[in-house]
């Protein structure tokens, strides 16, 4: 039997798909989690169209998900409203 990788991404057909992922990987105690799957989505949606809708620099950004810099809170943000998701704070 042939078997083949799993990839998350293939399961994401919703907006609600990508938030629920985002708050699964912000709630691992490692934030490189975050910043990882964060950057798979955008990579998955599209660097240019993502830029362009964040109204950021597509070769910073590019860049920015290489897994040699840490996105600013700015680009979190801006990223996090392009995908049309925001962030909730709850009581642990």
């Amino acid at each position: 039997m042939k078997t083949r990788s799993f990839n998350p991404i293939e399961m994401l057909h919703t907006n609600e798909d990508i938030a629920q992922w985002l708050t699964d990987a912000y709630e691992d105690e490692d934030p490189a989690v975050f910043v990882a799957v964060l950057g798979k989505v955008v990579k998955y949606r599209g660097v240019a169209d993502m830029a362009r809708v964040a109204g950021l620099n597509r070769e910073s950004l590019y860049k920015t998900f290489n897994g040699k810099s840490q996105p600013s809170w700015r680009t979190v943000h801006k990223l996090l409203h392009a995908l049309d998701v925001k962030l909730v704070a709850e009581v642990a």
